[in-house]
């Protein structure tokens, strides 16, 4: 029996779904998401649509529901702590548990980054590979990030915070992906470490790699971003370029505080 406040969810208003409104459905595309964390009713009714290749910046205060609806997405929760369609390239994750959305090339790059204890950074690595699809080879992500091939026989945990990042998306780059979805990627990196990051972002999307990063540097995540999708109490108050949030001093002020 599902737990989610049906009175709650009938005070929001439900939009169209996004898939109907063109001639195609978007590659990835969230419609009507409500999602709890704990017994706190989180995300109210989320909807948006990305393009392939796109670098979106899912933004909003503390509290707004970013990361709770990474992990909806990402289906991390029990499914009766959340209702709504998820669509990537025609699959519905929505009907698929966290490993199902991971096969159909769903990656998310938690704020903790998660890398295994005891295990060298080519063994993290390796362990991503065991399940298909399979994604980038090892030493392709070595071309990538070569302070990881410097320290391939290195355990993973003992790595600085920005080479434990750069693990994190190698491991996610290991498997087929198809969505990228990073949680704090800057978090506690120095400003060297996180132009290195950036510039591996940017290099995700020349391959035409989706990505949606949740970040509380928000100037920075907007400078790299091509569209932003601002979260306010659960909702979505902004969908649009990120250049318009770049421009809009007032916009900024109410829903980033910056």
């Amino acid at each position: 029996m599902t737990i989610i406040d049906e009175d709650a969810y009938r005070a929001v208003q439900k939009p169209e779904n996004p898939r109907n409104l063109g001639s195609a459905p978007a590659f990835f595309s969230v419609w009507d998401l409500h999602a709890y964390y704990g017994e706190s009713y989180i995300v109210q009714g989320v909807s948006f649509n990305i393009h392939e290749g796109e670098i979106v910046a899912l933004l909003g205060r503390n509290g707004a529901g970013k990361t709770s609806t990474l992990r909806a997405i990402a289906r991390l929760d029990s499914p009766e702590r959340r209702h709504g369609e998820i669509w990537l390239d025609h699959q519905p994750l929505h009907q698929m548990k966290s490993h199902e959305a991971a096969r159909a090339g769903l990656q998310l790059v938690p704020e903790d980054r998660r890398i295994i204890p005891g295990l060298t950074v080519e063994e993290n690595l390796k362990l991503a590979q065991i399940a298909p699809p399979q994604g980038w080879s090892i030493e392709r992500i070595y071309e990538l990030f070569p302070r990881l091939g410097e320290r391939r026989a290195q355990e993973g945990v003992t790595l600085s915070g920005g080479e434990q990042q750069m693990l994190a998306i190698g491991r996610a780059l290991a498997r087929d992906v198809k969505l990228l979805l990073l949680d704090e990627p800057y978090e506690g990196l120095a400003p060297v470490i996180v132009q290195e990051i950036e510039r591996t972002l940017l290099e995700i999307k020349k391959l035409g790699i989706t990505t949606v990063l949740v970040e509380q540097n928000a100037i920075a995540a907007l400078k790299l971003a091509d569209r932003a999708i601002i979260l306010d109490m659960g909702q979505v108050a902004f969908d649009g370029t990120a250049q318009q949030v770049l421009d809009d001093a007032e916009l900024r002020r109410e829903y980033l505080a910056i």
